[in-house]
């Protein structure tokens, strides 16, 4: 992150990107993710989630403690309280749900001037974003990243500190249908993991278990399904249903050679 920020100075370029990484060292997999990517195992026909998306929702108690111990990041322009929905000036007086960077529930409070602000999070799922503007909230670069038509800074919110889970492949024994899914959000935005997973079964098991294009296979119908056909109203799914309009990139690395297949 610290080098994006140097390049973008000399470069002069803009913009930032999630980062999803999978690295095996002594038997293990360490997976990292800071973003919506995300990445799952398949084994056995068993889904093992191996991340979890960091989104203004799922971080929404990190970036309301942040905004409560600096508010002067908000600008004077957001507040850091949520509440479900837009609060209008003829409802000063009244109470609201409401809840802050303590809560998970939510509580009725009464509303003052400065819960008019605009909220720091609105929206839900994917139409959820933070300060009007991001909706993801871990990731590489926007070091100068700003509100629309503000000199308010967006980076402070956003960390470029990734989760890292660890999967042992020593404690299982893994045979050729056993795979680790990376995927873009692209992917899981229309894509579920128990579709993902029967895409995955569906391919392999119409190749043989030491055929190693299986794996490419598997990755190019993932990320053809979830575009989807160009049709006159748009990409769409199967079920009809839009496709994915995001970028969509897969990888499926196998966990298990044919030597263990049982």
């Amino acid at each position: 992150d610290d080098q994006i920020e140097r390049e973008q100075a000399s470069q002069h370029l803009a913009g930032g990107c999630c980062a999803l990484a999978a690295i095996y060292l002594m038997g293990k997999f360490y997976v990292a993710n800071a973003g919506d990517s995300r990445a799952i195992i398949i084994r056995n026909g068993e889904i093992i989630p191996m991340s979890r998306e960091f989104t203004p929702e799922t971080e929404r108690q990190r970036l309301q403690f942040l905004a409560l111990l600096r508010p002067e990041l908000l600008g004077k322009e957001f507040t850091h309280l949520e509440f479900p929905r837009r609060i209008r000036p003829k409802e000063l007086g009244k109470k609201m749900l409401y809840r802050d960077q303590n809560m998970n529930g939510w509580a009725y409070k009464k509303i003052e001037e400065d819960d008019l602000k605009f909220p720091l999070i609105f929206g839900e799922g994917k139409k959820a974003r933070m300060m009007a503007t991001i909706g993801v909230t871990r990731g590489l670069g926007d070091h100068d990243l700003k509100v629309f038509s503000s000199n308010i800074h967006i980076k402070p919110f956003l960390s470029c500190f990734p989760e890292v889970r660890v999967y042992d492949l020593t404690q299982y024994e893994h045979c050729p249908d056993d795979v680790l899914v990376l995927g873009t959000d692209g992917l899981w935005d229309v894509t579920s993991d128990k579709e993902v997973a029967s895409v995955v079964m569906e391919v392999l098991t119409s190749y043989e278990p030491n055929d190693p294009c299986r794996y490419t296979v598997v990755a190019q119908e993932l990320v053809v399904r979830a575009r989807g056909v160009l049709k006159e109203r748009g990409w769409r799914l199967a079920n009809d249903k839009l496709g994915s309009g995001d970028d969509i990139s897969v990888f499926v690395i196998p966990l298990g050679g044919p030597g263990n297949y049982t």
